[in-house]
């Protein structure tokens, strides 16, 4: 792997969170993981239960990566070997993100999240609270 130089003036980040990552320079590898239930409920109910990440198929599940079968050239002239920028402002990097400013030789980043809408069954709004 080529090896530069990574210059930046200014950088400015509000939050980093959940397995995200702010690399600058090189690096070999980045593995990133990232896994959340997100519930939406019409009634604050709570049971004892909740937050069981293996109860859910999706985060068992193996990831499809398909195989990647294209012949890829590809030539470079490095004349100044120097990764440079300015100014970077970045809002949020989060669940399982990343901002990197240099090289890289393998990246690996995943997140997933379950959605789960619980309603309330039409005519039992009175029955709760």
């Amino acid at each position: 792997m080529l090896t530069r130089t990574s210059s930046v003036d200014s950088l400015q980040v509000k939050e980093v969170a959940f397995c995200s990552v702010i690399q600058l320079g090189d690096s070999c590898i980045i593995n990133g993981f990232s896994r959340a239930l997100a519930v939406q409920r019409e009634a604050e109910i709570f049971f004892g239960d909740e937050g069981n990440f293996p109860s859910y198929p999706i985060f068992k599940r193996q990831l499809p990566l398909p195989p990647i079968t294209e012949k890829i050239s590809i030539v470079r002239h490095n004349l100044n070997p120097i990764i440079k920028v300015n100014n970077i402002k970045v809002t949020a990097v989060s669940s399982s993100a990343i901002l990197h400013v240099g090289n890289s030789k393998h990246i690996s980043m995943e997140a997933r999240v379950k959605h789960i809408r619980q309603l309330l069954l039409e005519g039992h709004e009175q029955d709760i609270g």
